[in-house]
């Protein structure tokens, strides 16, 4: 049925050019022959029995119902929170989505103390979601340092995976959150098993849309 139904629209095209553009006679052995090497490459190549991408639909399938601002606050832990009270002034305008303002104070409070680690992480969220969930330059970058202040912390990865995920890039979430909880350690801890379970469902994902294994190994 689709093959007839890509013939029918060739034939309404070359009758529409014709009618409505007003295709010069001398051109229409000329369209036909274009249409007719479009109708070849698409037998050839076309494959419309195949269902979509499972990327796409593992994607698309995958949400986390908890805002940035207390994901973050659980992963970073009170060990490395920000005592920076322009943070929690970022955090304010962040929980209105306004991103922007956010990234100025956060901006402010690097600059001032290049080793907070939570400011850094807090800056790659404001920069992501300012940028609708797209990882930059300036927000790599605040991750990037956020893991050289405290390389064992899950929290600038799991900020990345999780803008991977909005991206379709589901397989390198999923490498970049298995390599962050193996460096968390073995303790039972509230933050170890938020990545735990969000890593788990990522992999269950995975495995119903057909991109990873079902018993996890690639």
């Amino acid at each position: 049925m689709t093959w007839v139904l890509a013939i029918a629209l060739a034939l309404v095209a070359f009758a529409v050019a014709i009618a409505v553009f007003h295709l010069p006679r001398a051109t229409w052995a000329s369209f036909a022959a274009a249409l007719v090497f479009g109708l070849t490459g698409y037998t050839l190549q076309a494959s419309p029995e195949v269902p979509a991408a499972p990327k796409a639909l593992a994607s698309e399938g995958y949400s986390d119902d908890w805002q940035v601002v207390d994901s973050r606050k659980l992963l970073v832990g009170n060990a490395l929170k920000s005592p920076s009270n322009s943070v929690l002034t970022a955090d304010a305008f962040a929980r209105r989505g306004q991103f922007e303002v956010a990234a100025g104070f956060l901006g402010g409070v690097v600059k001032d103390r290049p080793q907070d680690f939570e400011a850094w992480v807090a800056l790659g969220n404001a920069l992501t979601e300012q940028a609708d969930g797209i990882l930059t330059q300036a927000s790599l970058y605040a991750y990037r340092q956020a893991s050289r202040i405290a390389p064992d912390n899950p929290a600038p990865s799991y900020f990345l995976g999780l803008s991977l995920i909005r991206q379709g890039r589901m397989m390198e979430a999923q490498q970049i959150w298995r390599s962050a909880l193996a460096q968390m350690g073995e303790e039972d801890s509230e933050a170890r098993q938020f990545m735990s379970d969000r890593l788990e469902r990522l992999e269950a994902l995975l495995s119903q849309s057909g991109t990873f294994p079902e018993d996890g190994t690639e």
